[in-house]
């Protein structure tokens, strides 16, 4: 691990300048005043809210973080300082490799087929050691073997996905098509096919239930959806302990497994109480994106903003920002939309949205705005956010205590 930047201290009850937005956005313009937009925040204060907080939603099950939903390697390391954090998931081996340079434990959450990455791997015993592949199947133990013979390299670690989706007559398949891996009986054959191949330790299970940690219950102004959310999640929850609990002991039976893995950020509570699950994964609860506002079961604090400028006025009762269209991945509908925050009383166009050069608003607070003033938005999800800006500028109270580089500020692009 390298050295945190910064520390994170569980904050005292009560301190929740988040909830009084009149407080708190004015507080973040004042301190990055010396700073032009387009900038990205970080309020140290609210990432440590949220980090404690989904300590103690785990109820004492190690979190490995989830860097696809962070990063930014300060944070990473700032984190993974806290008791309770251990070892990273990320999300492409050439990322695995750089984070495994100064963090012992990374597994890579989903499946390789870079071969320059796998020969990195292969040639250096100690980053064989530290990073952890994910497969599904066979043709992907193939790959491995074609690209570096099991003669001609080191050990490669494995972790085997079960797919964790939820299948109902009523409502066909909830969740991500991810692993073709669903029965105890499908994840046993994989296992043994591992267990028979030189080359290759089997050392983890991991499960993502996307339905319950993904799906937010509470979805503004649908309170049928809400009702069936509830009803979908709260199956899908018996269904998966069941089933992974049948999958853990038919794998072990092959395998001595180190982990076995399961959930995310909305799903922490759940996949904790899992007594088959050895540890629980979640990342985008620590810069708390607005998709987590739709959670009845949490709240995160907003501690990632980012900041644009008004540049222009089309009529006295609009303001145009430069730039804006910051769009979350998923499906394309207005939740991936960024949402603004501050000031309140702001609405994007509907025929414009938020744009790649322009983002026109109009609203009751357009009027005060003018040319060089500030608006303050949420990205819908965490990670993605680091994609737009080279640093996160850390505030603390009124000021700028450091900034931090994204890994797009490293120079890194890895997805």
């Amino acid at each position: 691990m390298g050295t945190p930047p910064f520390r994170l201290e569980r904050p005292a009850p009560g301190d929740t300048p988040w909830l009084e937005p009149a407080r708190f956005w004015p507080r973040l313009t004042r301190a990055t005043a010396h700073l032009d937009p387009p900038l990205a925040a970080l309020d140290l204060g609210a990432l440590a809210h949220n980090a404690f907080s989904m300590l103690d939603r785990a109820a004492g099950k190690p979190i490995r973080v989830a860097s696809k939903s962070v990063r930014v390697r300060a944070v990473l390391d700032s984190v993974l300082a806290l008791p309770g954090y251990a070892g990273v998931l990320a999300y492409t081996l050439p990322e695995a490799l750089w984070l495994a340079e100064t963090i012992d434990d990374v597994v890579v959450g989903y499946p390789t087929a870079d071969r320059a990455a796998i020969r990195l791997l292969a040639a250096d015993e100690q980053l064989a050691s530290r990073v952890t592949l994910m497969v599904d199947s066979v043709e992907q133990l193939d790959l491995i073997d074609a690209v570096v013979p099991p003669r001609g390299r080191a050990g490669i670690r494995l972790c085997v996905e079960l797919d964790s989706s939820y299948v109902t007559r009523a409502l066909g398949h909830v969740g991500v098509w991810r692993s073709p891996v669903f029965t105890a009986g499908q994840a046993r054959v994989l296992a043994q096919h591992i267990a028979a191949r030189p080359g290759f330790e089997l050392v983890g299970l991991m499960g993502y239930e996307a339905q319950i940690a993904g799906v937010g219950n509470r979805p503004r102004g649908n309170p049928a959806r809400a009702r069936v959310l509830d009803w979908m999640q709260h199956r899908s929850i018996a269904e998966i302990a069941d089933r992974r609990g049948e999958v853990v002991r038919a794998v072990r039976e092959v395998a001595d497994l180190a982990f076995v893995n399961g959930g995310g950020t909305g799903s922490l509570e759940s996949t904790s109480a899992d007594a088959s699950v050895t540890e629980v994964a979640a990342g985008s609860g620590l810069f708390g994106g607005h998709l987590f506002d739709t959670y009845s079961r949490f709240r995160p604090a907003p501690a990632a903003a980012f900041a644009l400028s008004v540049v222009r006025k089309p009529t006295p009762q609009m303001a145009t920002l430069l730039g804006g269209g910051w769009i979350a991945s998923g499906p394309a509908q207005p939740d991936r939309l960024p949402e603004i925050v501050w000031p309140e009383g702001l609405s994007m166009q509907p025929r414009e949205m938020a744009g790649e050069v322009q983002t026109p608003l109009s609203g009751r607070a357009t009027a005060a705005l003018a040319a060089g003033d500030r608006v303050w938005l949420r990205h819908t999800k965490s990670g993605e956010l680091s994609e737009h800006v080279n640093e996160f500028h850390v505030v603390s109270g009124d000021e700028v205590v450091a900034a931090v580089p994204t890994y797009r500020g490293e120079g890194k692009a890895f997805l």
